[in-house]
Protein backbone atom coordinates (compact mmCIF):
# COMPACT_ATOMS: atom_id res chain seq x y z
CA UNK A 1 0.00 0.00 0.00
CA UNK A 2 2.79 2.34 1.12
CA UNK A 3 4.36 1.68 -2.03
CA UNK A 4 1.87 2.51 -4.29
CA UNK A 5 0.96 5.86 -2.34
CA UNK A 6 4.46 6.64 -2.90
CA UNK A 7 4.25 6.07 -6.78
CA UNK A 8 0.79 7.48 -7.75
CA UNK A 9 2.43 10.69 -8.58
CA UNK A 10 4.81 9.26 -10.86
CA UNK A 11 1.99 7.12 -12.01
CA UNK A 12 -0.35 10.74 -12.67
CA UNK A 13 2.84 12.65 -14.68
CA UNK A 14 2.92 9.28 -16.54
CA UNK A 15 -0.59 9.60 -17.53
CA UNK A 16 -0.71 13.14 -18.06
CA UNK A 17 2.17 12.27 -20.29
CA UNK A 18 0.65 10.23 -22.30
CA UNK A 19 -2.88 11.90 -22.66
CA UNK A 20 -0.91 14.96 -24.09
CA UNK A 21 1.56 12.37 -26.58
CA UNK A 22 -0.88 10.22 -27.79
CA UNK A 23 -3.63 12.58 -29.45
CA UNK A 24 -0.05 14.21 -30.98
CA UNK A 25 1.45 10.86 -32.39
CA UNK A 26 -2.48 9.86 -33.62
CA UNK A 27 -2.91 13.21 -35.81
CA UNK A 28 0.67 13.09 -36.93
CA UNK A 29 -0.03 9.60 -38.19
CA UNK A 30 -3.61 10.36 -39.92
CA UNK A 31 -2.35 13.36 -41.21
CA UNK A 32 0.58 11.98 -42.94
CA UNK A 33 -1.46 8.90 -44.52
CA UNK A 34 -4.20 11.72 -45.70
CA UNK A 35 -1.58 13.71 -47.80
CA UNK A 36 0.61 10.31 -49.01
CA UNK A 37 -2.87 9.13 -50.12
CA UNK A 38 -3.83 12.32 -52.00
CA UNK A 39 -0.92 13.33 -53.21
CA UNK A 40 -2.03 13.45 -56.17
CA UNK A 41 -5.39 16.11 -55.69
CA UNK A 42 -2.97 17.66 -53.66
CA UNK A 43 -0.26 19.73 -56.13
CA UNK A 44 -1.90 22.06 -57.46
CA UNK A 45 -3.45 25.56 -56.56
CA UNK A 46 -5.18 26.25 -52.45
CA UNK A 47 -4.40 22.59 -52.00
CA UNK A 48 -0.59 22.92 -52.68
CA UNK A 49 -0.61 25.95 -50.32
CA UNK A 50 -2.46 23.98 -47.82
CA UNK A 51 -0.43 21.31 -48.04
CA UNK A 52 2.95 22.94 -47.50
CA UNK A 53 1.48 24.53 -44.71
CA UNK A 54 0.49 21.22 -42.89
CA UNK A 55 3.42 19.60 -43.81
CA UNK A 56 5.53 22.75 -41.56
CA UNK A 57 2.96 22.05 -38.96
CA UNK A 58 3.91 18.69 -38.90
CA UNK A 59 7.25 18.95 -38.85
CA UNK A 60 6.61 21.32 -35.70
CA UNK A 61 4.87 18.47 -34.28
CA UNK A 62 7.55 16.00 -34.94
CA UNK A 63 10.21 18.56 -33.22
CA UNK A 64 7.64 18.96 -29.93
CA UNK A 65 7.09 15.09 -29.52
CA UNK A 66 10.78 14.57 -29.63
CA UNK A 67 10.88 16.21 -26.36
CA UNK A 68 9.49 16.68 -23.13
CA UNK A 69 7.93 20.10 -22.94
CA UNK A 70 4.08 19.37 -23.11
CA UNK A 71 2.91 22.99 -23.80
CA UNK A 72 4.77 23.20 -27.07
CA UNK A 73 3.17 19.43 -28.00
CA UNK A 74 -0.30 20.45 -27.42
CA UNK A 75 0.45 23.83 -29.10
CA UNK A 76 1.68 21.98 -32.06
CA UNK A 77 -0.80 19.75 -31.72
CA UNK A 78 -3.73 21.64 -32.14
CA UNK A 79 -1.74 23.73 -35.02
CA UNK A 80 -1.33 20.37 -36.79
CA UNK A 81 -5.45 19.88 -36.50
CA UNK A 82 -6.02 23.20 -37.14
CA UNK A 83 -3.93 23.29 -40.83
CA UNK A 84 -5.02 19.59 -41.87
CA UNK A 85 -9.16 20.64 -41.63
CA UNK A 86 -7.75 23.04 -44.00
CA UNK A 87 -6.45 21.14 -46.28
CA UNK A 88 -8.87 18.89 -46.19
CA UNK A 89 -11.23 21.71 -47.25
CA UNK A 90 -9.22 22.25 -49.92
CA UNK A 91 -8.96 19.20 -51.35
CA UNK A 92 -12.88 18.53 -50.79
CA UNK A 93 -12.97 21.82 -52.79
CA UNK A 94 -11.28 21.22 -55.30
CA UNK A 95 -12.65 17.82 -55.78
CA UNK A 96 -16.29 19.21 -55.67
CA UNK A 97 -15.65 21.75 -58.86
CA UNK A 98 -14.27 19.24 -60.69
CA UNK A 99 -17.16 17.14 -60.26
CA UNK A 100 -19.27 20.66 -61.40
CA UNK A 101 -17.03 21.01 -64.47
CA UNK A 102 -16.94 17.45 -66.00
CA UNK A 103 -19.81 15.14 -64.59
CA UNK A 104 -18.69 11.34 -64.80
CA UNK A 105 -20.91 8.79 -65.92
CA UNK A 106 -21.16 6.33 -63.64
CA UNK A 107 -23.41 3.85 -65.75
CA UNK A 108 -25.77 3.72 -62.57
CA UNK A 109 -30.01 4.67 -63.64
CA UNK A 110 -33.08 5.28 -61.70
CA UNK A 111 -35.56 2.85 -61.61
CA UNK A 112 -38.86 1.86 -59.66
CA UNK A 113 -39.03 -1.42 -58.01
CA UNK A 114 -43.07 -2.68 -59.29
CA UNK A 115 -43.96 -6.00 -57.83
CA UNK A 116 -46.22 -7.74 -59.72
CA UNK A 117 -49.29 -10.01 -58.88
CA UNK A 118 -49.56 -11.61 -55.69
Amino acid sequence: MADAESHAEEDRQRKEEAEIRNPGDSLLYSTEKFIKDNEEKLSTGDALEKKTETEAALEELKTALGGSNYEMIKGATEKVATVSQALGAALYAGAAAEGESAPAEDGVEDAEVVEEGK
